[in-house]
């Protein structure tokens, strides 16, 4: 195994402390970078009915530049960790950027459905990998009693921009037509790219681990299978598809068995592609079950079941049942950074509880809801749930990846990355299809069918409280000053094979 001193790039200070001249602009640079890909992952949304006339395709295939786009996103997600591992963030960065701006001028300019099917699946194999740099960059560059307010800002990244997507999609669409959709995009992807590649010179120690292109095999066959599965059932109650999902989701669960089997044997080696040690960290494992629900309440009832009472049972129009939710995504995105300055001074239980409580409360109070019920409760609900997640999103990822050492952050960030999209797609699948078998007609969701499928969500809600009081307090070396041993190993400085061995600010399980 061989390791690469960091190049002369690199600004590491004696006292293990971020610099102070670049860490804020190369931040910057990646969450913007993050915010424009994102922002492209359902800004294309709205644009499905129109595109099914422009390109002469049934509703069944323009589905697939989303469906595509997210299954690209799973299976490239868990390479993420070896990737980064093996080349520096600047490397990953550019590969990254690149990627996503070709598929951006492949999709403005596509002559048919297959060519922007594949400028979609380009900008996906860029997008995966951007939130897990950004991740591990902020966790090596910020020291840990700052990370709090820096991983805020990635919250709002993850949160707000999936939520506007649809409303900016909407707004170009009416007035310029849907290749604007890219051509917009375009532009601010190339100054991400030129400015980051001036920029960022976040240079590190890289690994030449090799590749086992059968655990990438056996990766894309588990979480596209399980994606695949997910969504089906989550967009049609699993009608309609050439692969019936419980098959998919049957052949995905018997692939990612073989996965972690195999996993576990060669991260003996130290060549694993998705390093599963993560997991023998308490803190972590509490986290991320936390983050788990809380993304399956977030995109399975916050993105789904709210808009399908709303047009279905309340009979509002998109452009109504859209602006009802916008105050509570707002909301959800402006707490990113005080939370994470709270998170700072005080650790995420303080936080965590009182979120997962709001979040179970407003859950349960959704099923009280009725045809007759005023507009305004349905968004003051909505608020209360989104402060709820707010609460818990950047003390959990916070938390989850500040329990690990320095080597396992990138791995760590590719598997909060991949549950983020297995728990959104399994809550999807599991509301929708309650919502369905509870509704007394067999047209769209009625209001007992969605009033069963949020008091499922209402135990979910329960047993996230309950998680949430096994959430560690905040330890003494969180508050040690820079340059303690506790936190130069939780920075990484520590290169001895024993510190890299040692759990750092978690218990092993």
């Amino acid at each position: 195994m061989t390791e690469t001193a960091p190049t002369a790039d690199a600004e590491v200070p004696p006292d293990g402390a971020a610099p102070q001249a670049r860490p804020g602009l190369m931040i910057a640079v990646l969450v913007v970078s993050a915010f424009v890909m994102i922002l492209n992952e359902t800004i294309l949304s709205v644009a499905l009915r129109d595109l099914t006339v422009a390109l002469d395709v049934s509703t069944t295939t323009v589905q697939w530049l989303t469906s595509g786009f997210l299954l690209t996103m799973a299976v490239v997600i868990p390479t993420t960790g070896f990737l980064l591992e093996r080349f520096t963030p600047r490397q990953v960065f550019l590969a990254s950027l690149s990627m996503f701006t070709l598929g951006t001028l492949l999709s403005a300019i596509a002559p048919g459905f297959g060519t922007l099917l594949v400028g979609r699946i380009v900008q996906a194999s860029g997008t995966a990998v951007m939130v897990p740099l950004l991740m591990t960059s902020v966790m090596r560059l910020v020291p840990p009693r700052r990370r709090g307010a820096t991983m805020g800002t990635i919250t709002i990244v993850i949160a707000v921009a999936p939520a506007i997507g649809p409303t900016i999609g909407g707004a170009v669409l009416a007035g310029l037509g849907w290749r604007w959709m890219f051509l917009l995009v375009l532009p601010l992807a190339v100054a991400a790219l030129v400015i980051g590649a001036v920029w960022l010179r976040l240079d590190s120690r890289t690994r030449s681990v090799p590749l086992d292109v059968l655990s990438v095999l056996l990766s894309a066959v588990g979480f596209g299978g399980l994606l695949y599965g997910l969504a089906s059932i989550g967009e049609s109650g699993g009608g309609g598809h050439p692969v019936p999902p419980w098959l998919a989701v049957a052949v995905g669960a018997a692939a990612l068995a073989v996965f972690v089997a195999r996993q576990l044997r060669l991260q003996r080696e130290d060549r694993a592609l998705l390093d599963l040690r993560p997991f023998t960290h308490r803190t972590f494992v509490v986290a991320l079950i936390l983050a788990a629900l809380l993304f399956m309440c977030l995109l399975g009832v916050a993105s789904i079941l709210l808009p399908l009472y709303l047009q279905t049972v309340m009979n509002t129009g998109t452009f109504v049942s859209g602006l009802a939710v916008l105050p509570g995504g707002l909301v959800l995105g402006l707490l990113g950074r005080p939370v994470g300055a709270l998170f700072d001074r005080f650790g995420a239980r303080p936080l965590v509880i009182p979120g997962a409580l709001a979040m179970a409360a407003s859950l349960w109070l959704f099923t009280a809801l009725g045809a007759d019920s005023p507009l305004a409760a349905v968004i003051a609900i909505h608020v209360v749930l989104m402060t709820g997640l707010g609460l818990m999103m950047t003390p959990l990822m916070t938390e989850s990846l500040g329990s690990l050492p320095d080597h396992l952050y990138s791995h760590g960030s590719a598997i909060l990355t991949t549950l983020q999209q297995v728990a959104g797609a399994f809550g999807t699948a599991v509301f929708v299809t309650v919502a369905a078998l509870g509704s007394a007609t067999a047209g769209p969701p009625d209001a007992a069918g969605l009033r069963t499928a949020f008091m499922v969500a209402g135990c979910i809600g329960v047993l996230a409280v309950i998680t949430s009081l096994f959430v560690r307090r905040k330890a003494a070396a969180d508050d040690a000053d820079p340059g303690t041993p506790a936190e130069s190993v939780a920075e990484g400085d520590v290169d001895t094979p024993a510190a890299q061995a040692q759990p750092v600010q978690g218990e092993r399980a």
